[in-house]
């Protein structure tokens, strides 16, 4: 496995492309709610990446034709933007990525829509605490396997299940680079993070069981047993004294 080390000059350069991502989803923050559309998002995120210069990177990726993945409540990634209102309670996560000067960065986020049940609050909330908490021990010379146990553990002790099909990935001039890994670790095992890889932090946490399937459309990943799903991801480039966020809102 050969991952990527980027200097501190293009980890610089990705900047604007966290930062267009990052707008988005502030964007999104100020119109999510009952009535709203995904596809509405989707129109909102598409223009405004293009207006930035910047390219909507996933409208076409391995056939994909959206700017962003709309995933609402049992769907745990890549659910396509829908013409369905939203519902009062629902979870809604936006999966963005954008690419600009030829550098790319991605980041999702769970919305809540209105209010919610009690249980997808605190779904939330725990899925919110995980991605915090694997940032934080994101340091050079930390082995992955302690940082995702660390993440495992904080979401189980909740009641909550973490998915394991769907991975962080490095990020760079392409979406999905060296390395890939699981959000559940084992302590000691897995590759060292070293000063200059940048890759995503993406805990799935299921309300549920961790189980999950792929609906007859190739893209829209769900939870087995129904239950909801939540998930918070930023690129993050590791450096000393602490990780860069590259997609911070």
């Amino acid at each position: 496995m050969s991952i990527p080390i980027r200097t501190p000059e293009e980890i610089e350069q990705m900047r604007r492309a966290g930062r267009i991502v990052a707008e988005c989803h502030r964007r999104i923050a100020s119109m999510i709610r009952p009535g709203v559309t995904t596809m509405e998002i989707e129109r909102m995120v598409d223009g405004y990446i293009r207006s930035q210069d910047a390219i909507p990177y996933t409208v076409g990726y391995n056939g994909y034709k959206y700017a962003t993945c709309a995933s609402v409540n049992d769907v745990i990634a890549h659910g396509f933007p829908s013409d369905a209102p939203l519902a009062d309670g629902d979870l809604a996560t936006i999966d963005i990525v954008a690419q600009a000067d030829g550098w790319i960065a991605d980041s999702a986020w769970t919305y809540a829509v209105g209010t919610l049940p009690e249980s997808s609050r605190k779904l939330m909330q725990v899925t919110k605490e995980c991605l915090d908490i694997g940032i934080s021990l994101a340091q050079p010379g930390n082995r992955i396997g302690d940082v995702m146990h660390a993440l495992q553990k904080h979401a189980e002790q909740n009641g909550f299940s973490v998915v394991r099909d769907l991975l962080g990935h490095g990020v760079g001039r392409e979406l999905h680079e060296e390395p890939n890994f699981s959000h559940a670790g084992k302590p000691g095992k897995g590759f060292r993070l070293k000063e200059g890889m940048v890759l995503t932090i993406e805990p799935m946490i299921n309300e549920g069981k961790l189980e999950m399937f792929i609906e007859t459309d190739g893209w829209t990943c769900k939870t087995m047993d129904g239950k909801r799903s939540a998930q918070f991801e930023h690129t993050i480039a590791i450096v000393e004294g602490g990780p860069i966020i590259l997609t911070e809102q």
